[in-house]
């Protein structure tokens, strides 16, 4: 034991390269809110294997969302995962004021989802994961409808961040013509 000591000592210690990419502590000023849990499973020799999936939703309130799906062994572990996934995949939707800046249309799946711009005092006129979504990204005032039946909330969820990275903000030119001047853009970490 004192011989491995010894030669311990002579070595000099590796200096810190850094930790993992995504061990940043979590923020207090994003909001997390669970979607959708889920037990599913798989077959096996010897039965079914039942694992848990989660949907999380991670938002700031100010324009920046992001959706993230995780499995795990537990609950706690798959909302962690989804946690952190939706944390790196968080990106910025342009807002004109409290509202979205144009009507948008997007599918994902067998869900179809429409967006518009409502005026002030409507609120959010939308349901479901919709709602939360809007809620999380900062949109005050909009309207949705799904323009399909599906009551898939990992679908509904996905389509309504589709919708939502579609988003342009437009600046008018002398000649009325408009050219896009804000894209939903990813969120660098490094920046907040």
């Amino acid at each position: 034991m004192e011989q491995n000591q010894n030669q311990n000592q002579g070595q000099q210690q590796r200096p810190f390269r850094g930790g993992r990419r995504d061990s940043k502590p979590f923020k207090r000023d994003e909001d997390s809110k669970l979607l959708d849990l889920a037990r599913v499973s798989r077959v096996a020799a010897g039965g079914r294997r039942f694992r848990f999936r989660a949907l999380v939703v991670v938002g700031d309130k100010k324009g920046n969302i992001g959706i993230g799906m995780g499995k795990g062994a537990d609950v706690a572990q798959s909302m962690e995962k989804a946690a952190r996934k939706a944390r790196k995949h968080m990106f910025t939707v342009p807002l004109q004021g409290e509202t979205i800046p144009h009507e948008v249309e997007a599918k994902f799946g067998a869900s179809r989802l429409l967006l518009k711009p409502a005026t002030q005092g409507k609120g959010v006129v939308a349901g479901g994961v919709v709602r939360i979504i809007c809620e999380r990204a900062g949109i005050k005032q909009v309207a949705g409808k799904f323009l399909t039946r599906s009551k898939n909330k990992l679908n509904n969820a996905m389509v309504t961040i589709k919708a939502l990275q579609k988003l342009r903000m437009y600046s008018r030119q002398r000649d009325n013509s408009a050219i896009p001047e804000t894209y939903a853009t990813p969120r660098n970490p490094s920046q907040s």
